[in-house]
């Protein structure tokens, strides 16, 4: 048995857990550079604003219903996302994050009421960090997702949902739409749609030979899943990822090497961190930057550096002045850049790696120590309390005149308590 926990328009529950007069309310939040719409609370999506709608084209509607609008605020999406995960593993020997919104719960052997379980495990997400989350059980992964889904559509099964009895699952799948069934993609929905399944209890009825011919082993899995039968594994070890990006388009273009050098020097700040935390080392990276594509009266470049390491490494001193040098050597003067990023790639498993019999053990050893001693203070007083003097000032220039506080990671933004 399984269980998917998906939090509630995650998002914006987060800019509500410190803004609770905004319960009840519409509540938006805005992708990098205030761009569109990433998260919408129910009562924003009853108003018709819809998923990736640009903020300028929705702006009437905003103002016109006093909309709450947000910057998007990743440092607290995050940790409260890391929160709610906490919560789940007191419910589960094994969890296996999906998403920052979703992760899948192993409970497989267990002897309890699972409908129960389901609601007592959404109530206590809601009570310890105050994020609603549905929770759906089910015999497989697919299936769970359903499940989890039915709870946010009918508030009376009070954000947990057991879907297992024959009867049960034929009445949920002969009305759930095909197209919204994980792992069926646009052109499978296509494929269906000649066919006339419109619903999963159709797709439930194809032969089994259509269905490996047209949709192949994926498709076949789903074809199981739904009818009950487990094909999708359960993942509790996450794979570190084989390569690392960091990039973003900057709010006004950058015409000069001084403020393209510290963003991507930043970038491969972030990077770093990302590589540290999964115990890998980095032998390549690449560093590129464009202009704006969409201004077509305006010189147009694109460029990028690939350097190669003399050794694995995950310093941050090593890359990110690796990537400032980078970024001086891809520079064209007369352009205005728009958008940069840095890539990490071959990467390879600190704990597998052996260094070359050349490298200098002394320096290799004090990078070390700085490193872990940035991680150190990182985790403590938050992301950028320490800087090389690439970085400048650290400020990563994206429009966010909507930013909440980083109520979570930087002590400065700590709620403070009056007594009165």
């Amino acid at each position: 048995m399984y269980a998917l926990a998906d939090c509630n328009n995650f998002f914006a529950s987060c800019e509500r857990v410190f803004r609770p007069e905004l319960n009840g309310k519409p509540v938006v939040v805005l992708s990098n550079n205030d761009g569109c719409a990433v998260a919408r609370s129910n009562e924003a999506k009853a108003l018709g604003i819809k998923m990736g709608d640009p903020y300028f084209k929705i702006r009437d509607i905003v103002e016109r219903n006093h909309v709450a609008v947000f910057s998007s605020n990743f440092s607290l999406y995050g940790d409260m996302s890391r929160r709610v995960q906490e919560v789940l593993h007191l419910f589960a020997p094994s969890v296996e994050p999906y998403s920052i919104d979703e992760a899948f719960l192993d409970l497989n052997g267990m002897d309890v009421d699972f409908d129960a379980y389901a609601k007592q495990i959404s109530r206590t997400c809601r009570r310890l960090t105050a994020i609603p989350v549905s929770v759906g059980i089910a015999p497989t992964k697919t299936l769970a997702k359903i499940a989890s889904k039915l709870c946010k559509q009918y508030p009376k099964l009070e954000g947990g949902c057991y879907l297992n009895r024959p009867q049960d699952l034929e009445k949920v799948l002969k009305i759930f739409p095909v197209e919204d069934v994980w792992g069926i993609g646009r052109r499978s929905v296509k494929k269906l749609e000649t066919l006339g399944i419109k619903t999963a209890w159709d797709y439930t009825q194809l032969p089994e030979t259509a269905v490996r011919k047209l949709f192949m082993l994926p498709g076949f899995r789903t074809w199981n899943e739904l009818k009950g039968i487990p094909c999708i594994e359960f993942e509790d070890l996450i794979e570190p990822k084989q390569t690392i990006c960091v990039s973003r388009s900057f709010a006004h273009e950058l015409k000069t090497l001084p403020e393209l050098a510290e963003q991507v020097a930043n970038f491969a700040e972030m990077a770093v961190s990302k590589l540290r935390k999964q115990g890998s080392l980095a032998l390549e990276m690449a560093v590129f930057a464009m202009t704006n594509r969409f201004k077509e009266d305006a010189p147009q470049t694109t460029g990028g550096v690939y350097v190669t390491l003399p050794e694995a490494t995950a310093e941050h001193k090593t890359l990110i002045l690796a990537s400032a040098d980078a970024c001086r050597k891809l520079f064209r003067p007369g352009f205005a850049y728009k958008k940069a990023g840095v890539v990490i790639t071959k990467l390879v498993q600190a704990r597998d790696y052996t260094p070359s019999l050349f490298q200098d053990a002394e320096a290799s050893d004090r990078d070390a120590r700085l490193s872990g001693a940035i991680d150190r203070i990182h985790a403590s007083f938050g992301p950028g309390a320490i800087l090389f003097g690439a970085q400048g000032d650290g400020i990563i220039r994206m429009a966010r005149e909507h930013q909440s506080p980083h109520y979570t990671t930087l002590w400065e933004d700590i709620p403070g308590v009056v007594v009165k």
